[in-house]
């Protein structure tokens, strides 16, 4: 498991190395491989809107400025990044979590990144209910705020990119899929595990499941946080 220090000070040697801001550098790498799908792309956009928005959640007393502010990074750059597996280009197995994560892997982004994306949302669980567990074992689950905070800002981002509360979120996937479905029927099994990561979120940021403000979908802005 990586620790929280070691992940934060990773993000300033990762831009330190590359001469980049690594939130910048993540918002460019998903307009590139994820632009042609449009409507994938506005839930992207709207997924690291609302990271930015949470991203008290992964912020903690006691640390010093430039650690709270590399935690922010490495939340809102895990959110642009989150569904790249999906661009056709990357598309290697069943997993889009797994396959995204992989490319940044191999482009030697964070390791806690990395991890970020590859256990997004639940993907264990869809993992599991596709036969695919196996490609999960080089990217260890770690079961804490970014976690918590990235499924919680993709969870609560309908797919075009607009508010919806983790309740209308879940509906919605339930009903796009159709039972029998992998995703429907993980989700069966991962939604109530699910909610309590969003509830924790919560509880750190001082909201209230179901509170949200009705936006449009933001323009490219990769280095807002």
């Amino acid at each position: 498991m990586i620790s929280r220090a070691t992940a934060l000070d990773t993000v300033a040697e990762w831009e330190r190395d590359n001469a980049a801001d690594l939130v910048k550098a993540a918002g460019e790498t998903a307009a590139q491989l994820l632009t042609p799908l449009e409507r994938r792309w506005r839930h992207v956009r709207g997924v690291a809107a609302r990271a930015a928005e949470i991203s008290g959640a992964v912020r903690r007393d006691g640390d010093s400025d430039a650690h709270n502010q590399a935690a922010a990074k490495l939340l809102v750059a895990s959110a642009w990044l989150h569904d790249i597996g999906y661009s056709p280009g990357l598309v290697a197995s069943r997993l889009h979590a797994v396959d995204g994560a992989e490319y940044l892997a191999e482009r030697g982004f964070p390791p806690k990144l990395v991890n970020l994306v590859a256990h997004h949302s639940g993907a264990r669980f869809e993992a599991v209910e596709r036969g695919l567990g196996h490609l999960m074992a080089r990217y260890p689950f770690e079961d804490d705020e970014f976690s918590d905070a990235l499924t919680t800002a993709d969870l609560t981002t309908g797919p075009d990119g607009q508010y919806l509360s983790y309740t209308d979120r879940i509906d919605e996937v339930l009903t796009r899929y159709a039972p029998g479905d992998p995703v429907h029927e993980f989700w069966l099994k991962a939604r109530p595990v699910i909610g309590e990561a969003i509830t924790r979120t919560e509880r750190r940021t001082g909201t209230q499941r179901g509170q949200g403000n009705a936006r449009p979908v933001p323009e490219f802005n990769p280095s807002a946080i």
